[in-house]
């Protein structure tokens, strides 16, 4: 992997504050104009760590969702709930999430990736519902919205898909 190319700019009018963004392959370091060479560096180092920690927490492995699965599990249904693997698939154009009850598998959209972790959490919850209830009935969703964010996930994945295609998706 090649190094990475940091565009450092520094501002008077900037004081105090760092911040750091992603502009294509780049990534730009916002300073202040007087901020000594030595600051820049440990401040440039800094953002970068910083970026990279915001990155993998919005863009988890297969490892981190079945870890991920495991905590909601233990929090919101008192562990009964064990999936076997939890793994990211390209293959899912029309639904957020699938589940195989059988084997104790569910399957994340990469669509997902990005977005909020509160919304991944909603859907990684709406799958290990499943893997305890197969159908959508009442127990289903009663088991669902023991996650606190269930309404608002659902909100947003629907604005989503409606900004995205002009319909709704399905977990």
């Amino acid at each position: 992997m090649p190094p990475e190319t940091v565009e450092v700019r520094r501002s008077a009018r900037r004081r105090r504050t760092v911040s750091a963004y992603r502009d294509g392959d780049k990534t730009i370091v916002l300073l202040p104009a007087g901020l000594s060479t030595t600051d820049e560096e440990q401040w440039v180092r800094r953002m970068l760590d910083r970026l990279a920690a915001k990155e993998q927490r919005r863009r988890p492995s297969d490892d981190d969702l079945l870890e991920r699965a495991s905590e909601l599990s233990a929090r919101y249904l008192d562990g009964k709930a064990v999936p076997e693997s939890v793994r990211w698939v390209e293959n899912q154009l029309h639904r957020w999430g699938s589940c195989t009850p059988d084997h104790g598998t569910i399957r994340l959209s990469v669509r997902l990736r990005g977005m909020p972790a509160w919304v991944v959490d909603y859907v990684i919850m709406h799958e290990l519902v499943h893997l305890l209830v197969p159908s959508h009935g009442p127990r289903f969703w009663a088991l669902v919205e023991r996650y606190p964010r269930a309404e608002r996930a659902r909100g947003f994945l629907e604005g989503f898909s409606m900004a995205a295609n002009g319909s709704t998706e399905e977990c």
